[in-house]
């Protein structure tokens, strides 16, 4: 009888033990471009716990530029990146053999608006004719979308409106309100915040204007998909349920959801923000890029004079995760 009590005390002990690692989370180092609404699926699938119940705990962090988040992957301070895809293509020219590779995508369009001094009666993108653009990091996507949609509209980058490219992505919004510049594209909050202050008017969407392409996407290093599969298809499987729930919910329950990455702002603005994004369709549905969709970007860079030839979808894009 003792040995039988003995007995079902180490099979107890053993089950307890084995619950306890089975309730460990693999902790993934995300580095991404900056903390936006923009990414609302990323922190609603966090805070709902879709990622915790793949066994994943994300450790963010805000790279502040693509350049810096794809120096984080390089060098292994981040296991996965979060920025525009162009960033991928670089590295992939570059010829190194450990290059980033995008495994699922995040947003379908750019989630920047012109934000200007003041409103002058109707917008018409001609009243840039003469001015500076406040445009972020030369060869970044939000830069080479702007160069893009003033093209559209009839109007030469660098010669009939100045494109500022030396001020940081997370330093503009800051510029501008100093002085800097007659026009700035921002992200949300931002861009809101900028207008509820008095310091701005926000004027036009650049995701309207441009339309769908891969502006943002999560990438890991081929070693990464290689060596840890379980960590990626994990990582895709939440991703995917988080753009589901948002896909089917209110600009006011997303912000609800996503209101613990945001704790200085308040819940009207926070649903103001969520509501204009859905607005103008920004987030992608499901987590895979189209090759049209890619080659489209590819469009934005070389009209932008930052890709000479078109790269391969199929060695930079991978849909079969998750």
């Amino acid at each position: 009888m003792k040995k039988i009590g003995i007995c079902l005390l180490i099979l107890c002990l053993a089950a307890g033990l084995t619950a306890c690692a089975g309730a460990e989370e693999t902790t993934v180092r995300v580095n991404e471009v900056t903390h936006s609404v923009f990414y609302a699926p990323l922190y609603a699938g966090m805070e709902l716990g879709f990622f915790a119940e793949e066994g994943l705990a994300l450790e963010l962090t805000n790279g502040g530029g693509a350049d810096k988040v794809m120096t984080a992957l390089l060098t292994d301070a981040a296991d996965i990146g979060l920025a525009g895809p162009e960033s991928c293509i670089y590295v992939w020219q570059e010829g190194r053999e450990d290059y980033a590779v995008v495994f699922a995508q995040l947003t379908k369009r750019d989630g920047s608006f012109l934000v200007g001094r003041e409103a002058k009666g109707s917008f018409d993108w001609e009243q840039l004719r003469g001015s500076t653009v406040l445009g972020g990091r030369k060869g970044g996507v939000p830069e080479m979308t702007l160069e893009y949609v003033l093209r559209q509209h009839g109007l030469v980058p660098g010669e009939d409106v100045n494109v500022d490219t030396s001020v940081q992505f997370n330093m503009m919004a800051g510029a501008f309100t100093g002085g800097s510049g007659d026009y700035v594209t921002l992200f949300e909050p931002t861009a809101t915040e900028v207008e509820r202050e008095g310091r701005g008017v926000v004027l036009a969407s650049l995701g309207q204007e441009s339309g769908e392409i891969p502006y943002t996407a999560f990438f890991a290093l081929k070693s990464t998909l290689r060596d840890r599969p379980e960590l990626i298809d994990g990582f895709t499987r939440a991703l995917r349920r988080s753009q589901t729930w948002v896909q089917e919910h209110s600009a006011a329950e997303i912000a609800e959801a996503i209101a613990p990455q945001f704790p200085d702002s308040d819940p009207e603005l926070l649903t103001a923000v969520c509501q204009r994004h859905l607005d103008i369709d920004a987030w992608c549905a499901v987590p895979e890029m189209t090759k049209e969709s890619f080659e489209r970007l590819e469009t934005v860079m070389r009209s932008a004079g930052e890709l000479s030839e078109f790269a391969d979808f199929d060695a930079i894009v991978d849909n079969s995760r998750g």
